[in-house]
């Protein structure tokens, strides 16, 4: 009884916080279904069948058929797996290239870290999104341009705060110890910096994912981003779009499904500073 009591839901909520408990429970059950929903739902999202166009959610269309007559949950299950994987992709490259500048920034000094400033200064007074639009403009639809320009556009928050507490962490005596001791640069990096940035870094992530996420959507409604037949929610709900008045439930579906997405998200980094 002791046991289960320590390990109660109540104090595991306040131990993380009920926002950020939702946002961990929303975004699991989102990568699990984006995971393997495809498989389980057994419909091509790029299958068209006209006699049963925009049909309402039955037993062989969970989610009911866009004007295509396409399955409407095999084509949000497969826009998700699409926005999460190029969101990601797009994350861990501007993360590498944003946290390994930083560092250097900050070790280096000088005139380093006045290139590295400037030039990330430079990015950052374009806009991101329409840095992503210049990029696109030359070759709409292409998935290899839009995961660039997202790249080039997340890299500089990781490259901004990596670059601030490095600076910070190196002017402690406790890394000056480790230098005067002989230890090694990676030794540095891993017992002082790393754990310092390790949270912040977790927040830009989250938020990163989602920005990318958005961007791919906005682009795609815009129909610059993925082009069809490739199911992607932005793209999605241009599609469906002149339908609303006699199907609102399908616009819905790609509009409800991003939203989660992002909400769930900003709630998983809520509440992750406090003690």
């Amino acid at each position: 009884m002791i046991f289960f009591a320590s390990y109660s839901p109540l104090k595991l909520y306040r131990k993380i916080g009920l926002s950020r408990s939702i946002g961990l429970g929303l975004l699991s059950i989102i990568i699990i279904s984006t995971v393997i929903g495809p498989d389980l739902v057994g419909h091509d999202p790029a299958k068209q069948d006209l006699l049963h166009a925009r049909q309402m959610p039955n037993a062989v269309h969970l989610l009911g058929t866009d004007h295509l007559g396409r399955d409407m949950a095999a084509r949000l299950l497969s826009g998700a797996r699409l926005s999460l994987s190029l969101g990601i992709l797009s994350l861990v490259t501007a993360a590498f290239l944003g946290i390994s500048l930083g560092i250097i920034a900050a070790w280096f000094g000088t005139w380093t870290d006045r290139f590295l400033t400037s030039f990330a200064d430079a990015i950052l007074a374009l806009p991101g999104l329409l840095l992503v639009l210049i990029l696109m403009a030359s070759a709409p639809g292409s998935w290899w341009l839009l995961y660039i320009g997202i790249s080039l556009t997340l890299w500089v928050e990781f490259f901004r705060y990596t670059r601030q507490r490095s600076r910070i962490i190196l002017a402690h005596p406790s890394v000056d110890a480790s230098k005067n001791l002989g230890l090694s640069n990676y030794f540095i990096l891993t017992r002082h910096i790393f754990p310092e940035l390790r949270n912040g870094l977790f927040t830009i992530s989250a938020f990163g994912i989602a920005s990318a996420i958005t961007a791919i959507a906005a682009l795609g409604f815009v129909s610059v981003g993925i082009r069809p037949p490739m199911a992607e929610w932005g793209l999605m709900m241009t599609q469906l779009l002149p339908y609303w008045r006699e199907a609102p439930f399908l616009i819905l579906q790609p509009i409800i499904c991003l939203v989660l997405t992002i909400l769930s998200l900003h709630l998983s980094v809520g509440g992750f500073h406090k003690k």
